[in-house]
């Protein structure tokens, strides 16, 4: 049955703009959705609604503390370092011919790794020496029981070499890197066998740094682990010699106004002449160019300095063959680079230039 009042309706509705029997309500107007009548309004099309209520910042409690940035470690083969500064300081390997101070060693690498990790923290020194049997001495004992130091011991045979340390290092060294205990480790030492400890510490992302005692003459340090360190650190004589005593001397008493004795030379040799220094020079320029080839020498010429690197190469040669440090000598490194420039002349027929 058709009503007239629909008519009515529909013709107000399309009057005002709405489409006949869309239904859709009046932007304007109000429910009562809510229990008990209240009237919410509806936004209308594109009306921007209200911005939701930020909520309140939690707080978060960390479970466990983050890793200490920074931590590094100190491992120290006692043999390498022992035989060096015997060297160094005293002219002798001998360990039974001088006393080194443990505790004041292992303080002064703690300081000097300090200096060079100002923001760091110290996880231990790790002390790498040997024993008969893997049994602690007396002194070995006392270092053990020093803060922050732990001391690893392998074998010692029965001509005093140490078995078994070189694994220790390189067992401690891993670990510690694979569990992201240490981020900057410190290496004393100059063993060759190391390498492969060091590549993997590394692959780990730790930073390795590779300290050895100055050498009495000619190196006492792998050059494969030189090449690999990070870094390298020279621990001169002035930081070794205050550790030192010659054996037996502790206890006796130093005589009065007694006059300062000389400085003690290695093996107790005597300097070498400069004329033995200068044919040195040329038997190494002789051997270079054997071993290098004519092209690679010919590259040094006319001179009048050599790369720093062959400089040095030059003085390890010389030291090792003569068994003598010339480094306090400016006189004969002069004499030793004379005689290399001579007959690198003779060989290429120019003047090569020498030192002054």
């Amino acid at each position: 049955m058709h009503d007239a009042g629909d008519d009515e309706r529909r013709t107000a509705a399309t009057a005002a703009g709405a489409e006949p029997g869309a239904g859709a309500p009046d932007a304007s107007a109000e429910r009562t959705d809510r229990p008990g009548g209240t009237a919410v309004a509806e936004p209308g099309p594109g009306a921007v609604p209200p911005e939701a209520p930020v909520p309140a910042a939690v707080p978060v409690r960390l479970v466990s503390a983050p890793p200490h940035a920074g931590t590094h470690a100190v491992f120290v083969d006692v043999g390498y370092v022992y035989a060096a500064i015997g060297l160094l300081v005293v002219g002798t390997a001998e360990r039974r011919a001088f006393r080194i101070d443990a505790e004041l060693l292992i303080s002064a690498l703690i300081d000097e790794a300090r200096a060079v990790f100002p923001e760091g923290r110290l996880l231990r020194v790790y002390w790498y020496d040997g024993a008969r049997n893997r049994v602690p001495t007396f002194e070995q004992k006392q270092v053990a029981e020093l803060p922050d130091v732990k001391v690893r011991l392998g074998n010692l045979n029965a001509h005093n070499q140490q078995k078994g340390v070189d694994s220790l290092i390189r067992s401690d060294l891993e670990s510690l890197a694979r569990n992201r205990a240490i981020e900057d480790a410190v290496v004393v030492s100059g063993d060759e066998d190391l390498v492969l400890a060091v590549e993997t510490a590394q692959s780990y992302g730790v930073r390795v740094h590779l300290w050895g005692v100055e050498p009495a003459y000619g190196t006492n340090q792998a050059e494969p682990l030189v090449w690999e360190a990070d870094v390298t650190r020279t621990l001169h004589h002035d930081f070794c010699a205050p550790c030192v005593s010659r054996a037996g001397l502790a206890t006796q008493a130093a005589p009065a106004a007694a006059p300062t004795p000389a400085p003690v030379l290695p093996n107790g040799a005597t300097p070498p002449t400069f004329d033995q220094v200068w044919r040195l020079g040329g038997k190494i320029a002789e051997r270079w160019l054997g071993a290098r080839g004519r092209e690679d020498m010919a590259d040094l010429m006319p001179g009048p300095r050599l790369p720093e690197n062959v400089d040095k190469a030059l003085l390890v040669d010389a030291e090792g063959e003569l068994q003598f440090s010339l480094r306090p000598y400016e006189d004969l490194r002069r004499a030793l680079r004379n005689g290399f420039w001579d007959r690198l002349g003779q060989e290429f027929g120019t003047a090569a230039g020498g030192d002054a």
